[in-house]
């Protein structure tokens, strides 16, 4: 398993992958030959280095399954991994909802695999225990920390739970982006923000990937759940032969026998129904949801 470095991606920002014009590379020039690795596009989950990494885990299984080397290369955001696929430099990545729909409205990016939405809400805002904010319209004035401009559930979600509040962003309270879950933590614990919305799911997993102790947190509010709660996104030149054996492995490395190794990665997926080769309109419902975040699906491309 090797981790290559990604040239000039750098840090992009919703305005930026819609100003994107799809300079891409030569498809010819980056299609798999049978034996080659598969590639996977990620940002960073855990840094904690007694703890195992879950894409690492995953690399290790997505191994087993198909007898293929991987590959995996950070980037820094989830929109940087959209363009990683989009522009044929990764084969693969794992994205969540929002970015799903934002990958394969572009029509430049396929989706091999999508995990259905369950009933669950999706997100929260977390506050100190001491915290007086009590209630989701008490964020009134106060700053809001969210992880990624394109994350379901660290911003698109819980714009959307703030919003169906009352609550306006950049009018009612400041929203600040922390670059990542873990960020929005830490700058709730160092009292840069007065909350910080994030996945209910990562607040049940405890530490390290939630830095909070009982008694020390509470949850103000709850998203509604999602109709897809994400996909695995591949780049359209990816040959047939990897696509197939993508799509006959993927199942079997998001399983529960895998669950505690995957972690936080696994924990929203496994046990989900699983969608082969979705269509486009099954996205659809994003729509609303994200014009409420001043991002409009229909405009990119």
């Amino acid at each position: 398993m090797r981790y290559p470095t990604l040239p000039a991606l750098g840090i992009l920002s919703a305005g930026a992958l819609i100003a994107l014009t799809g300079c891409q590379a030569p498809a010819a020039e980056q299609a798999s030959a049978v034996n080659a690795p598969i590639t996977i596009a990620t940002i960073p989950l855990g840094d904690d280095p007694t703890q195992e990494n879950p894409i690492e885990a995953f690399a290790e299984l997505l191994e087993a399954e198909t007898g293929r080397a991987v590959e995996v290369t950070d980037v820094p955001d989830y929109l940087s991994v959209v363009e990683a696929i989009r522009g044929d430099h990764v084969d693969i990545g794992i994205m969540s909802g929002f970015p799903s729909a934002l990958a394969v409205n572009t029509g430049e990016v396929d989706s091999l695999l999508a995990w259905a939405g369950s009933e669950e809400p999706v997100s929260t805002c977390v506050v100190l225990d001491g915290s007086p904010v009590q209630k989701l319209e008490d964020l009134r004035g106060k700053t809001v920390a969210f992880a990624d401009q394109a994350s379901s559930s660290g911003y698109f979600m819980p714009v959307y739970m703030l919003h169906e509040a009352g609550l306006t962003k950049g009018e009612d309270y400041q929203a600040i982006f922390a670059g990542g879950h873990e960020g929005s933590f830490a700058a709730l614990k160092q009292g840069q923000v007065d909350a910080a919305c994030t996945a209910i799911m990562l607040t049940e997993l405890g530490a390290p990937m939630f830095p909070f102790a009982d008694g020390e947190w509470r949850g103000i509010g709850q998203s509604p759940a999602m109709d897809v709660m994400g996909s695995v996104l591949a780049r359209q030149s990816l040959d047939g032969e990897t696509r197939a054996l993508l799509k006959e492995a993927l199942p079997k490395v998001f399983s529960e026998p895998n669950a505690e190794a995957l972690g936080a990665l696994g924990k929203g997926f496994i046990g989900l129904e699983e969608i082969m080769d979705p269509q486009p309109e099954i996205y659809k419902s994003f729509a609303d949801i994200a014009a409420v975040a001043d991002v409009k699906l229909e405009d990119l491309g």
